[in-house]
């Protein structure tokens, strides 16, 4: 109908907690802040931010409150009904060795855990779902990664794409996401950001903030 406009975009944000080796995990101050950081900003036209979940850092242990946080966000039907909707799932984790922050175009279906997580498990070589077939499976982005990187650089930010999101936490939550994402018609993408340390807190807040432009602007 000529009515309807371009997608309405809900953005449901996730970051984790501290764990081993990250005393402070920034992607928890992030995603805690995103709300208000956004809004006083004003956020992206279109662009609604339907939740702000911290996830323990843990595999297994991290998925009833990831899918309750996701099962939650689909329940809720976007204000204006005329317009379609698009839901977003965006993961922040912290990557404590980078420099710079990294978009992740896929996950793979492995866990294997350099060390325990914070609940205490620490697969080795394990099919994250194993109906999905072995650890070789992977499972890939819908969102535009080269496009969204491109986009974050012309704003100044240091930013990559990224295939390899690792074996540990991130990846397990990602593999689930990409997943569920795929059965719902959703979107999912992780992002894997510094410490504070190496990029200030103020620059990463920005960037989340941009990464929000960047989706609205990039379908």
């Amino acid at each position: 109908m000529g009515s309807e406009g371009p997608p309405a975009i809900t953005v449901h944000v996730t970051g984790f907690k501290k764990f081993q080796g990250v005393a402070e995990n920034p992607t928890e101050t992030i995603v805690s802040n995103l709300q208000e950081f956004v809004e006083r900003k004003g956020l992206p036209a279109g662009i609604t931010i339907g939740s702000c979940t911290i996830l323990e850092t843990a595999g297994a242990g991290a998925l009833p409150m990831l899918y309750q946080t996701m099962e939650s966000g689909i329940s809720k039907p976007f204000s204006d009904s005329s317009r379609p909707e698009q839901v977003i799932w965006v993961h922040f984790g912290v990557n404590s060795g980078a420099f710079k922050f990294a978009i992740e175009r896929q996950a793979v279906n492995e866990a294997t855990f350099r060390c325990a997580d914070e609940f205490g498990w620490q697969p080795q070589q394990l099919p994250i779902i194993p109906e999905d077939g072995g650890i070789s499976q992977t499972r890939e982005t819908s969102c535009s990664v080269d496009a969204m990187v491109k986009f974050l650089k012309n704003k100044g930010f240091d930013v990559a794409n990224s295939d390899d999101a690792g074996r540990f936490v991130c990846n397990y939550v990602y593999y689930h996401s990409l997943r569920y994402a795929e059965q719902k018609g959703h979107k999912s993408l992780f992002v894997h950001v510094p410490l504070f340390s190496r990029i200030d807190e103020d620059t990463q807040m920005q960037f989340a903030a941009s990464l929000l432009e960047a989706l609205a602007t990039i379908t």
